[in-house]
């Protein structure tokens, strides 16, 4: 008897370790590792997006009663190579009034980046607070949330924020882009009160926000089983795209935000479920503000034939006046505003209709 009960107490203590390796993954946090935003990178941003709260909060007592400025739309680009489409950029830009945009970008400082210049708008806009990205990664939220605050620290005027990367190309002309967001009273078909208002006095983040999607649970507990509880229960967990056009008052409760942050910047175990920056910001905004979104982006995106979570890729070969409106179609606006995925290659295919397509509405 006393032998059998040995041998089982001992099989008991030999299978401990084979079940914690199974079950700790998927119950506890991963350790510490290299994909952790580092601490000094972490003190740097929340110095920078306390300085923005603080500096929004002061403008807005200085200016109430005071006449508005003219409303700027912030174009921010994260770019981790060379901004390859940039001449089709300044077409866009060309003669416009700086009064009614500003543009940054947020470049990794551990690559070797060409940056445009001969009076590009690219030539000046690189900003200083910038840190190394890494795709699938919590350093893709913070490079975003860099770029909010700077926009917002940088010019009282900014009112909506574009996310942009290096390969995404505008698709229609600056004013179209303004007059959408600022002006049309018909441009957001998902705005239930269609009647005309003439220039908008309230206006919402284009921001995808999807509640059902196959692998939703998955990437929700790629950092564990039970990480994200109790502050994100999964009922609230969202995905969507990184790209985005966010209002200011969005852009402050973003950089202001410290409860879901500390969940997002947890390193995953599963490296093929986590795109931290597509699950951010849409289940942020969902949680904080529902009404204030859209639930659709201004970003066209094509996700068919996918490779390894990268979307559709075009080519110079495809690239036609016919390709332009195609992705111009929208269910959910008049029209989709910008569209990425491109090879830098279809530069000059681009360059060859951007006056006679891209830029004529």
């Amino acid at each position: 008897m006393f032998s059998n009960r040995f041998v089982l107490s001992f099989s008991l203590l030999l299978c401990l370790p084979i079940v914690f390796f199974l079950v700790a993954p998927r119950v506890f946090p991963p350790p510490p590792s290299d994909s952790l935003i580092p601490i000094s990178d972490e003190i740097d941003d929340q110095s920078l997006f306390r300085r923005a709260a603080a500096a929004s909060s002061t403008l807005s007592r200085l200016s109430s009663g005071n006449p508005k400025p003219n409303l700027k739309i912030a174009f921010l680009f994260l770019t981790n190579s060379d901004l390859h489409f940039a001449p089709i950029w300044d077409r866009f830009f060309s003669g416009q009034s700086r009064s009614l945009f500003n543009v940054y970008v947020h470049a990794d400082p551990s690559v070797i980046i060409n940056r445009p210049g001969n009076g590009s708008v690219f030539e000046n806009a690189f900003i200083s607070s910038a840190k190394r990205t890494a795709r699938a990664s919590p350093t893709l939220i913070s490079a975003t949330r860099r770029l909010l605050a700077t926009a917002l620290i940088d010019d009282p005027a900014n009112s909506y924020f574009a996310v942009l990367s290096q390969y995404c190309i505008p698709l229609h002309s600056f004013r179209y882009v303004y007059h959408s967001l600022f002006e049309s009273s018909t441009f957001d078909k998902s705005d239930p009160d269609q009647t005309p208002k003439g220039i908008r006095v309230w206006y919402r983040s284009f921001i995808e926000i999807i509640s059902e999607e196959p692998r939703l649970w998955k990437r929700y507990i790629a950092r564990g089983r039970y990480v994200m509880m109790p502050e994100i229960p999964f009922e609230k967990f969202r995905v969507g795209s990184q790209f985005f056009v966010m209002t200011r008052r969005h852009a402050l409760l973003t950089i202001k935000d410290r409860t879901l942050w500390r969940k997002f910047k947890l390193p995953c175990y599963r490296a093929d479920e986590c795109y931290p920056e597509e699950h951010y910001f849409p289940t942020l905004l969902n949680m904080k503000d529902p009404g204030g979104t859209t639930g659709y982006t201004l970003t066209r995106v094509n996700w068919t034939g996918t490779v390894k979570g990268h979307p559709y890729t075009y080519k110079p070969k495809e690239v036609s006046p016919e390709l332009i409106q195609q992705l111009r179609r929208s269910n959910h606006s008049s029209s989709y505003l910008f569209a990425r995925k491109f090879t830098p290659s279809c530069l000059k295919p681009l360059l060859a209709i951007v006056d006679s397509v891209i830029l004529r509405d």
